[in-house]
């Protein structure tokens, strides 16, 4: 065999093996480091560690029954008005009567019904007054 057949037979063969190899090798790795089992350091069979997101502080549940006017107006939407509207239409039944017996409007209740209760206070029975 000559020199000029060789190099023929290594551009024919030799070659297209390698390249062959090289994209086996690199889609692959491609499909490890995009499977969910990939850690961010890309070795299969450990679990990915995703960053966890920080959780924004939790908002204290107001009762609007007992609230104070500062402590209703913590709340997102509520301002003076607001406020002196829940005083008055004191007290609920549920936090939903809110809107009902229009001291708020239906999209400020949206915005802060997971921040209130209607909590409801136990009165002490009346004395009947006999004997």
């Amino acid at each position: 065999m000559n020199r000029s057949h060789r190099r023929s037979l290594r551009r024919r063969i030799v070659w297209p093996a390698v390249a062959a190899a090289l994209v086996a090798a690199a889609s692959s790795a491609w499909a490890v480091a995009a499977s969910p089992s990939a850690s961010a350091s890309g070795v299969p069979g450990h679990p990915a560690v995703s960053p966890k997101k920080a959780k924004p502080p939790a908002r204290p549940i107001i009762d609007i029954n007992s609230a104070s006017r500062q402590q209703l107006k913590t709340l997102p939407g509520i301002g003076d008005a607001e406020a002196d509207r829940i005083i008055a239409g004191r007290p609920y039944l549920s936090k939903a009567d809110l809107v009902s017996s229009k001291a708020i409007p239906a999209g400020t209740y949206l915005s802060i019904k997971r921040a209130i209760v209607a909590k409801q206070t136990k009165q002490a029975p009346k004395p009947s007054g006999k004997g």
